[in-house]
């Protein structure tokens, strides 16, 4: 049985082809003013049984392309699972929100908490702090792994933070202590989000700014334990979308038949 698991967010799309049970193929794509052909093009060609869609756009790919649909909570609970099975918390940073999710020992969500009404500490954040330093996001994180001191970043609001970060600048502050001011923002916010849902080790880091090696390591500090980073922590929540059918694959008769993927036929 071959399932594909999409993942809409505000920055990416992210799909997945899970076949029988087991991960096959990932997809990542940067998301433009045109979703829907980026999600015909994703699926072009494949042969699957069941298409299962979650995040912001999974409306848009249930009604234009008959998908099942999941939460995001409940997808990347499933998603992070399927690798660290003893999983009890996660940190998803995606490009505009931030999640916290408690997991129970049996792995079903227990509480979550989200960061969805401000940008500040996530992807979109990221890359506005980048510019203003003049560097790209991995740069950012090299800039502040090569500092061991920060400047303070007091705004909670992505506009205000940019003009702290300027006004740092215009006082001769060098980048790297900015940078490293940056993360440590980010990694407060984050922590103060992780205890709000009752912080159980392990925790399991995803999202796309996962793979910034200095926020990892600064939370690392923060929390006093390690945290597990998936090999592609950004397509956890397109697998868990994919799982949930797997794992109640006795009921698909009903409610998923195999089919082609054509990019006239939604």
């Amino acid at each position: 049985m071959i399932i594909v698991g999409i993942d809409i967010g505000s920055r990416s799309i992210k799909s997945v082809v899970l076949k029988d049970g087991v991960l096959e193929a990932t997809t990542c794509i940067e998301t433009t003013y045109e979703p829907k052909e980026q999600i015909r093009q994703l699926l072009s060609g494949l042969q699957y049984d069941c298409l299962v869609a979650t995040g912001y756009g999974r409306y848009l790919v249930r009604d234009d392309f008959g998908a099942e649909v999941i939460t995001e909570i409940k997808a990347h609970a499933l998603g992070v699972r399927y690798f660290f099975p003893e999983a009890r918390t996660i940190l998803d940073i995606g490009g505009q929100d931030t999640k916290a999710i408690a997991l129970s020992p049996e792995g079903t969500v227990v509480r979550f908490e989200m960061n969805d009404r401000c940008a500040a500490g996530t992807g979109r954040f990221l890359e506005v702090m980048a510019r203003a330093l003049g560097v790209e996001i991995a740069g950012l994180a090299d800039l502040a792994l090569a500092s061991s001191e920060a400047a303070p970043i007091s705004s909670l609001c992505t506009v205000f933070a940019e003009s702290e970060v300027i006004g740092l600048i215009s006082r001769g502050q060098r980048r790297e202590i900015i940078a490293k001011g940056i993360i440590l923002s980010i990694a407060k916010r984050s922590t103060a989000l992780l205890k709000r849902v009752g912080l159980q080790a392990p925790v399991v880091f995803t999202g796309g700014v996962a793979l910034n090696k200095a926020l990892v390591e600064t939370l690392e500090r923060l929390l006093n334990l390690s945290l597990w980073v998936p090999r592609e922590p950004q397509i956890t929540g397109a697998l868990g979308a994919a799982l949930s059918v797997w794992n109640t694959r006795a009921g698909l008769g009903s409610r998923c038949s195999p089919r082609a993927a054509n990019p006239e036929e939604p």
